[in-house]
């Protein structure tokens, strides 16, 4: 196994998906690790207790926002004078985080309303306004630096010890910002917005396989003029900074580069959007000119297009390969393992899917015995079904894509109720959590079996 894929790492507001993060650049203070922090003696256990959760397999998000900022805090009022000069270096070397402390802590002041319902002042940028709230707010300001420090210095040691092991991380980036960012409120003219910065058109994808009525993500879309006017610099800072937290970078919604669903804002659903061009192409070369070689996977699901399909090939980018979606009765579904390419990346399922085992054993028997004949599995044992994952996951092995992700819970042959995310539905997601038993050397030689035997 050589490499390992995370979902986005952004901080999450309401529903807390990490495909609506407060910044594109920032990590999620939830990942912070307090452990770590004790063994330096910022902070003694006891202070931690409160964020103890009787459920290990879960996140229990509600008591993370209540309580770990007050805790943070008080790791920030002991540590603040000794790690002021590496505070002020990371600052200094990351632009991005003086605007988005500000944002965070004017949440708080604002009661965590979106920064559109803020005073018009604020909402506008006033000059003089933002001054005088950056005196008012210093410590808080400063607190939320902090804590991006703190998350950044942890990451890096995590993925340098990962690298070191030989492990590569593929990072995940959402395609789009959050409509209630410090990025659309500091960067309103890279978003179709109007006069009083309220979206004109939002993103989402039109009814498919998900969603009758289509996914509606809410987020502002571009101004790709704007964006072709300042040589796509805002794209490119972005993808430079993803180059240096990931080794490889999985771009969301890589269908949105040719083409984007634009739905009116204020509407009920996706249904009545309309398909505008985008200039990915131009991007991407002029990523290339600044970066080199990209190591990109393209997320290319949904509704795609021989011109989605050029621009990937022109680009050069490894496409996704889902199993669940190669079973609808053509022969040739380009999903179904037989017919991948080498330049591709084989998923048993994303984090929007059911798990593997959930996935099958919601099947009716006919179509259970049509996914077994399709597969060329035979079941031998009346037991033997129970155990269909490894029998799946190693034909994905045994396939041409150059490179395969198995989420952990089909490693693991959980069922739904270790599923992560249910698209178009808010609650009850992004809270699965593995325990550490179930990752044991059992689990580990499987793994190994099946890799060795596939020669990957």
């Amino acid at each position: 196994q050589t490499y390992w894929q995370i979902l986005p790492l952004g901080p999450v507001s309401y529903g807390d998906s990490p495909y609506s993060p407060f910044s594109v650049y920032a990590g999620n203070p939830y990942y912070i690790d307090l452990e770590l922090i004790i063994n330096e003696g910022l902070i003694n256990e006891k202070d931690c207790e409160i964020l103890e959760s009787m459920i290990n397999t879960q996140v229990d998000y509600e008591r993370q926002f209540y309580n770990r900022y007050d805790v943070l805090f008080k790791v920030y009022v002991n540590s603040k004078e000794m790690l002021e000069n590496e505070i002020n270096i990371f600052e200094s070397e990351n632009k991005w985080v003086l605007d988005y402390a500000l944002f965070m802590a004017l949440k708080y002041k604002n009661k965590q309303l979106p920064w559109y319902e803020w005073d018009d002042d604020i909402v506008n940028r006033d000059e003089n306004a933002i001054k005088k709230i950056k005196i008012q707010l210093n410590t808080e300001i400063r607190f939320w630096v902090f804590l991006q420090y703190i998350f950044y210095k942890q990451y890096f040691k995590l993925k340098e010890y990962a690298n070191k092991k030989g492990l590569l991380i593929i990072g995940d980036i959402p395609i789009y910002a959050a409509e209630d960012s410090v990025d659309v409120w500091c960067n309103s003219q890279l978003f179709m917005l109007d006069e009083k910065k309220i979206p004109c058109l939002v993103a989402g994808v039109p009814p498919d396989g998900f969603s009758k009525t289509g996914q509606l993500w809410g987020n502002p879309v571009y101004n790709w003029e704007y964006l072709k006017e300042t040589s796509y610099m805002w794209w490119i800072d972005r993808i430079e900074w993803s180059f240096k937290l990931y080794d490889s970078v999985r771009i969301d919604h890589f269908r949105g580069f040719d083409e984007f669903w634009a739905v009116p804002y204020g509407s009920e659903n996706a249904v009545n959007g309309k398909w505008l061009k985008a200039y990915g192409m131009e991007l991407f070369e002029k990523l290339k000119e600044k970066l080199g070689n990209l190591n990109i996977i393209a997320e290319d699901l949904g509704i795609i297009n021989s011109s989605v399909i050029a621009l990937k090939n022109n680009a050069g980018f490894p496409g996704m390969k889902v199993l669940q979606f190669a079973f609808d009765g053509n022969a040739e579904n380009p999903y179904l393992p037989k017919t991948y390419e080498e330049n591709s990346v084989a998923y048993t399922g994303t984090h929007d899917n059911d798990t593997l085992n959930g996935w099958f054993n919601k099947l009716s028997e006919s179509a259970k015995q049509y996914v077994l004949n399709t597969l060329g599995i035979k079941i031998e044992k009346a037991n033997e079904e129970k155990n269909i994952n490894y029998k799946i996951i190693n034909i994905l092995y045994m396939s041409k894509a150059n490179l395969c992700i198995v989420p952990m819970q089909d490693f693991l042959c959980l069922g739904s109720q270790a599923r992560i995310n249910i698209p178009s539905t808010l609650g009850n997601n992004w809270q699965w959590r593995v325990s550490k038993e179930l990752l044991n050397h059992d689990l580990a030689e499987k793994i190994k079996k099946m890799v060795i035997n596939s020669d990957r």
